[in-house]
């Protein structure tokens, strides 16, 4: 390949990963609803400004939600008030086509920019890491109690351009539902119900019926 190639195939890639960055304008399509299907997203009970996130059971009358891509199941009302930590969007796997991005999210302590400054902070492949260096800013446990990686399910356009405008290091109040999605192929994500759990199957599989940074 020439030079002048070479140089057009660098400026592809370069505007390619613009393009599905956060910088770029495209805001990722959200998850359309099930044919025949009219979509309602409730929200549920909203968290006081500063406190811990408020998981609340899901009401008698409340369905699921249908999908074109996957049948969501409400298992808990969730609401969050939090600083965002990190996000990392999605772009391929079956996943992405639900959830176009992770947000890790921190409440109580881990909001604060000191402990903040001593935490190095990443996302990849669905998970959300921290690390330290000598001695942790917060009891361990204490970091995980207080954050969380956090799949987000836009519930409509409006949500999806909310969500496509956070920035690492915004405040934000989210509210929706605690999910189990699954399919007719045997396909299922479930969301975690603690905010005490690590590992695999601790994050949180939110369907966003709202988000607002404050």
């Amino acid at each position: 390949m020439s030079l002048r190639g070479w140089g057009a195939a660098a400026l592809i890639l370069v505007v390619t990963g613009w393009w599905y960055s956060p910088l770029s304008p495209r805001v990722p399509a959200f998850a359309k609803p099930a044919s025949g299907y009219q979509p309602n997203c409730p929200a549920p009970p909203t968290v006081a400004d500063g406190e811990p996130p408020l998981q609340s059971p899901v009401p008698a009358n409340l369905g699921n939600f249908k999908l074109a891509d996957a049948n969501l199941q409400p298992l808990a009302g969730f609401s969050v008030d939090a600083r965002v930590l990190s996000r990392q969007d999605y772009n391929f796997g079956r996943e992405s086509t639900l959830s176009p991005t992770d947000l890790a999210l921190g409440w109580g302590h881990m909001r604060d920019d000191d402990v903040l400054a001593r935490l190095d902070i990443s996302q990849a492949s669905r998970w959300y890491r921290y690390q330290w260096r000598g001695e942790p800013p917060l009891p361990p446990d204490e970091i995980a109690r207080s954050s969380a990686n956090m799949h987000m399910i836009p519930s409509d356009h409006a949500t999806a351009v909310a969500l496509h405008g956070v920035h690492v290091g915004s405040r934000v109040r989210i509210s929706g539902w605690l999910i189990e999605a699954t399919s007719g192929d045997g396909y299922r994500w479930r969301s975690s119900l603690t905010r005490d759990d690590t590992g695999a199957g601790a994050c949180e599989v939110v369907y966003v019926c709202s988000l607002t940074q404050l």
